[in-house]
């Protein structure tokens, strides 16, 4: 009855039916992890003991109840290392829940497995981690995608039925289409982000990665929410995302921005945006063109902004508070400098120099106000979009190509920013945003849709229209 794609609302009726224990499940997995993970290094680690403890005593009539979700490991869990796939954080055990975590737990799931990632969310291609790279199970000779690389490969190759990532600019979108699973990003504030090891405050938000749309409505149902202990935190009422799922989507009007669809795509990119187009014209769908004029600068501010914003953050792990501390030092400046120098990877640095830069004298008007500019410019492209010219969502690709070659020694760190062009413009905004797979004869290609702010209900809509019509 079991296999590596069953999702999680077939394996809930399957455990309130009695045809099989929480116990038989976690075994299922923990021996697929077992045989996979030690090549694929999707999971930095995981505890078979003690998830079948919490299976022992799982109700399965809970929404979640004896379900496993791995975790990513910059998602605090109390009691277990939370290394966010860094040096830096190697011992640090997190002597609290994330609110994401707790929701799950409260919701009866299993926390099984610290997913790996690009370090400190860092990456979009999951070869950042201290702890190895992780392999695209489509194909091992390709990347994941980042930073949520080991949440969506651990989901593509049945290591586990759904992961917890978080999208700081496309971390769960991208891995989703490049690895073929789905990938859900909510609008910012709809998920707590307390206990999510900050990256950039203004654009994380945690997410999902699913075999199907069915199971990122069931997840965010459970995980969004006010929460008091996050101040961006947001209170917009949380409707129930499965009702209404299967509805369709007759009538409803869909943007495919001119900009999305240029010359710099792959074939096999524009191949599964035309097939997404007819299908969604096939399910009654209106598809119209528009155009979103400052698209070209999203990736320029985007970068400016978060390696901004990771500057400010990673500050904090000086080697006194906590985190690596220096062995070598011999007085206070030289045990800053050297345990930052020892515990933070080369694209860490990359990016707190760059952030701090952007910020110091002289340069702040000059690169970080105009970031926060394009960044408005950014947003009222969309909000026109689906106010004056009509569209309920926006349609377009996640990257602008298949997964690259795993250690590509051609690809420049220039070029994986480049190629955020298509996800980095939703958190900017802060839209909420799926990554649907495509059915592709090669390595696996996702498409994007993207929502009014709040209208998670409706994106999930279309994408279950969009998935069916694969079938």
């Amino acid at each position: 009855m079991m296999s590596p794609e069953i999702s999680l609302n077939v394996l809930q009726n399957a455990l309130r039916s009695g045809k099989i224990s929480p116990s038989e499940v976690v075994e299922y997995y923990a021996a697929r992890m077992d045989e996979l993970n030690p090549r694929l290094n999707a999971l930095l680690s995981y505890d078979k003991e003690a998830a079948l403890a919490a299976a022992a005593k799982a109700d399965v009539n809970l929404p979640l109840g004896g379900l496993p979700v791995a975790i990513k490991d910059n998602i605090c869990r109390k009691g277990i290392t939370t290394s966010c796939a860094s040096r830096m954080l190697e011992n640090f055990h997190s002597p609290y829940d994330a609110t994401a975590v707790e929701k799950l737990l409260a919701a009866g799931a299993i926390p099984f497995g610290r997913a790996n990632m690009d370090e400190f969310a860092m990456g979009s291609s999951g070869e950042n981690s201290a702890y190895g790279s992780t392999q695209n199970p489509a194909d091992p000779q390709h990347v994941p995608g980042g930073s949520s690389s080991g949440s969506a490969a651990a989901v593509a190759a049945g290591l586990i039925p759904a992961a917890l990532g978080s999208d700081t600019g496309g971390s769960v979108r991208q891995p989703a289409s490049h690895c073929g699973v789905v990938g859900f990003k909510p609008t910012y504030g709809r998920i707590s982000r307390y206990g999510l090891v900050a990256f950039a405050s203004s654009l994380d938000q945690i997410g999902t990665l699913t075999h199907c749309v069915e199971d990122a409505a069931l997840l965010l149902g459970i995980l969004c929410g006010h929460d008091e202990k996050d101040s961006t935190s947001s209170s917009e009422p949380v409707p129930d995302f499965m009702s209404g799922l299967h509805d369709g989507i007759k009538g409803m009007r869909i943007g495919l921005p001119r900009e999305y669809t240029g010359g710099g795509n792959a074939e096999s990119v524009s191949s599964a945006l035309r097939d997404a187009v007819q299908a969604l014209q096939n399910a009654g769908a209106e598809i119209c063109e528009i155009s979103l004029p400052h698209a070209e600068t999203a990736v320029a501010s985007y970068y400016i902004i978060a390696c901004a914003e990771a500057s400010s953050n990673l500050a904090r792990y000086d080697g006194i508070r906590y985190g690596h501390r220096s062995d070598a030092a011999l007085d206070p400046d030289a045990l800053f400098s050297l345990s930052r120098a020892e515990g933070f990877g080369e694209e860490v640095k990359r990016r707190i120099i760059l952030g701090t830069y952007v910020l110091s004298g002289g340069y702040y008007d000059a690169y970080y106000a105009r970031a926060q500019k394009a960044r408005a410019l950014v947003a009222q492209d969309f909000a026109k979009a689906f106010t004056e010219l009509g569209v309920q969502l926006i349609l377009g690709p996640v990257a602008p190509t298949p997964a690259p070659k795993l250690h590509a020694e051609d690809i420049t760190p220039l070029q994986t920013y480049l190629a955020d062009i298509y996800t980095v413009p939703a958190n900017l905004a802060g839209l909420p945003a799926i990554s649907v797979p495509t059915p592709q004869n090669g390595l696996p290609v996702g498409v994007q849709l993207l929502a009014p702010h709040f209208e998670e209900a409706r994106l999930l809509r279309a994408a279950v229209s969009l998935e069916q019509s694969w079938k």
